[in-house]
């Protein structure tokens, strides 16, 4: 079964390389961004204005492989892939979370990016923290490097 996904539009960021760029949106905090979206879905932005924040799903272009074991940025263990947010993945797919400052047309203006510039939009849907009914949230091996998570930059380990 092969499955293609068509951009729909490119991120913008003050980041042009991966080292020393935030790892997380948490490590973004104020940094704004703009998603321009392809003219073709101006009226699937309609209503999204009322919303704060919003998800952001793209292509990690610049990962080329992956491994199914990986020393992420907040640790020097190895682990499983999946119970990291390496960018080196079967499926490079990132996800962020960013705050969504205003709509002007097709231009998004975001903060709390932490996506390289020139990065492909796959899609956006709106962040509604009622709607993921998280409880009892635990966060693994993350749990003893949660203090590292807003001040980690990228390194050249995923390059």
């Amino acid at each position: 079964m092969e499955i293609k996904f068509e951009p729909i539009g490119i991120i913008h960021s003050p980041y042009t390389k991966l080292h020393g760029m935030p790892i997380q949106p948490s490590a973004a905090r104020g940094v704004e961004g703009r998603v321009e979206v392809d003219k073709k879905y101006i009226p699937a932005l309609s209503d999204l204005e009322g919303f704060s924040h919003i998800y952001l799903l793209y292509h990690f272009h610049l990962a080329k492989s992956h491994q199914l074991k990986v020393i992420p940025f907040l640790d020097d263990q190895e682990r499983g892939l999946f119970a990291t947010r390496a960018p080196k993945r079967p499926n490079p797919i990132g996800l962020s979370v960013v705050k969504l400052i205003r709509v002007d047309i097709n231009i998004l203006h975001v903060e709390n990016i932490d996506v390289i510039d020139g990065t492909s939009l796959l899609d956006i849907k709106p962040f509604v923290s009622e709607m993921e009914a998280v409880k009892d949230l635990r966060i693994g091996w993350l749990e003893k490097h949660i203090s590292k998570i807003s001040s980690q930059l990228s390194d050249k380990r995923f390059k």
